[in-house]
């Protein structure tokens, strides 16, 4: 009989007594003490809550009331009741979206520094009522126990491409839904880029009077022939996003826009052609991937046009941060623009990168001027990320203006600790972790489960500059919304748990256990989850 190691037998007794630590709950709360015993909710128990809390009060009733048909009412009572407080003592200890909560056998407790941490611990609530409730169960049971929480990283973002393929309001909705459950607080919404504008700009009608109109899509593949036979279109008019942004805010999700520039931009070029360098563009075009064309920024009507569509994004969105794109610009149009290379004599620009900054820039000052911030993907640093790229055209000497926030996708994460250290904050969304386009044989869930955000060689100084991740929902191939959940789904609960949990309470095998509720609750909300996403034969990642 073989020895085990007494390695081993350590190993798994350390992994044991931590999944014992954990509760049903994603993402995992920072510190959990469990009790003996159960609190009963019933149709007797009430809500109460201060006045900061009525608009938790409201949601928590109508979560109850439509989940787990339970129709609670407020008032005061001593007992038997769940009580909703914000205690801005408790800013410093617990940050704005922390709390606390305690559940014994008289009451239920949630406080919070701010009505956001309340809200969270109502998810985590929510999370600990037993979903399988026999039809005329009285009451339900839930554990006595003591949480404390609070977020490792204050950016926990979902991103939806619908500028490929429109989804529209009821699906946003949903997948907001599902990203307040589990404690994520921006989604990131991409809403122009070649293939589509989707948004309402009403100083340039043609935008989506053309740009949201495509008359064929390719299918099959990044070079294929083939052809879906199809139109596609759809936009969000500003009324429906206002609608939006407020169901979002309800949820303490923020919304930050994309609008893309200077490059994927030729469904807007096709709008308006003379926005263009080439100026061949006759529609929007059906085929998808890198594109040669991209705003002509020689030009000071372009610059008037995009300062137009920002001043109105601005204005309909009261998140502060706007992201710009800013990747895969191919530099041929410019290289080849008599126009563009005689802008960039004139401004001493060197490399088509250092005019791509030189644009970036402005863009970035005007938005700082309005109250917000610039948000990009890691080329509107400059630096060779692409094969593609001739290494010529990618030196940079322009600096890119240190408010930016730098959006890392590709490349070594050595990018990020050269960034951080120069003052820029990031967001990191490493595309070989983060793409939920991207088959479950590349990224199943435990790949997903095991990134993290910080680079392991990043100094602890720097820590802070790393505000959070994202994770994509690139659309490109996925037109159909059951096929897109099913990429999204189960995928979205490991990255919640990346985005919130602390990195000594992560535990795969106790997430992976917890994750079955979630799948339970999703059928039951007629969410398409995956069944594939366990594959083990995925790429190794740099």
């Amino acid at each position: 009989m073989r020895k085990i190691s007494i390695f081993f037998l350590v190993a798994l007794f350390v992994n044991t007594c931590l999944v014992a630590q954990h509760i049903n709950v994603i993402p995992q709360p920072l510190s959990v003490q469990k009790g003996k015993g159960n609190f009963n909710l019933n149709q007797n128990t009430s809500i109460a809550a201060d006045e900061l809390n009525q608009n938790n009060v409201a949601y928590l009733q109508s979560i109850l009331h439509t989940v787990f048909k339970k129709s609670l009412k407020v008032n005061r009572k001593r007992v038997n009741v769940i009580n909703l407080k914000v205690d801005s003592s408790l800013l410093e200890e617990l940050g704005s979206e922390g709390y606390y909560l305690e559940v014994n056998k008289k009451n239920i407790s949630i406080k919070g520094a701010t009505d956001t941490g309340v809200f969270y611990g109502i998810q985590t609530l929510r999370q600990l009522i037993p979903l399988n409730v026999e039809k005329g169960l009285k009451a339900l049971s839930i554990p006595m126990l003591k949480i404390k929480d609070k977020p490792r990283f204050s950016w926990r973002a979902f991103m939806l491409d619908e500028a490929r393929y429109f989804k529209g309001t009821k699906e946003v909705k949903k997948i907001l839904d599902q990203m307040a459950l589990l404690k994520m607080n921006v989604f990131h919404w991409h809403l122009t880029d070649d293939q589509g504008w989707r948004i309402q700009i009403k100083k340039y009608p043609k935008l989506t009077e053309v740009g949201s109109y495509r008359s064929n899509s390719q299918i099959g593949g990044w070079d294929s022939e083939e052809r879906s036979g199809e139109i596609h279109k759809g936009y969000y008019t500003q009324d429906q996003i206002r609608d939006i942004i407020a169901y979002a805010s309800e949820r303490n999700i923020t919304i930050v826009p994309e609008i893309e520039m200077p490059g994927h931009a030729s469904a807007a070029i096709a709008a308006y052609p003379w926005l263009g360098t080439i100026g061949e563009l006759k529609e929007v075009p059906v085929v998808f991937g890198k594109l040669p064309d991209s705003y002509n920024v020689a030009d000071p009507r372009v610059y008037e046009f995009i300062e137009n569509v920002l001043q109105e994004v601005m204005e309909l969105f009261p998140g502060k941060v706007i992201h710009i794109g800013g990747d895969e610009v191919k530099f041929g149009a410019w290289k080849n623009s008599i126009e563009v290379q005689r802008f960039m004599k004139e401004n001493g620009l060197k490399t088509p990168a250092d005019f791509q900054i030189f644009f970036t820039n402005r863009i970035s000052n005007f938005i700082d001027k309005s109250g917000h911030r610039m948000m990009g993907w890691n080329e509107i640093l400059g630096g060779n990320v692409h094969e593609w790229q001739k290494a010529d055209d990618v030196k940079v000497q322009e600096k890119l203006a240190e408010s930016a926030i730098i959006h890392f996708w590709k490349g070594s994460t050595d990018l990020i600790i050269q960034a951080v250290t120069n003052g820029y904050d990031i967001v990191n969304s490493h595309h070989v972790y983060t793409y939920l386009d991207y088959s479950y044989k590349y990224i199943p869930i435990e790949k997903a489960y095991e990134f993290d955000p910080i680079p392991e060689k990043l100094d602890n100084e720097y820590h802070a500059k790393v505000l959070g991740m994202g994770c994509q929902m690139w659309g490109e191939w996925i037109p159909d919304t059951e096929d897109m959940e099913s990429m999204i789904f189960p995928r979205l609960a490991a990255y919640a748990e990346v985005g919130w949990t602390k990195k000594n309470r992560k535990n795969y095998n106790a997430f992976r256990s917890n994750l079955n509720s979630m799948l339970q609750r999703w059928e039951l909300e007629g969410i398409k989850y995956s069944g594939k996403f366990e594959e083990k034969d995925f790429v190794e990642s740099n």
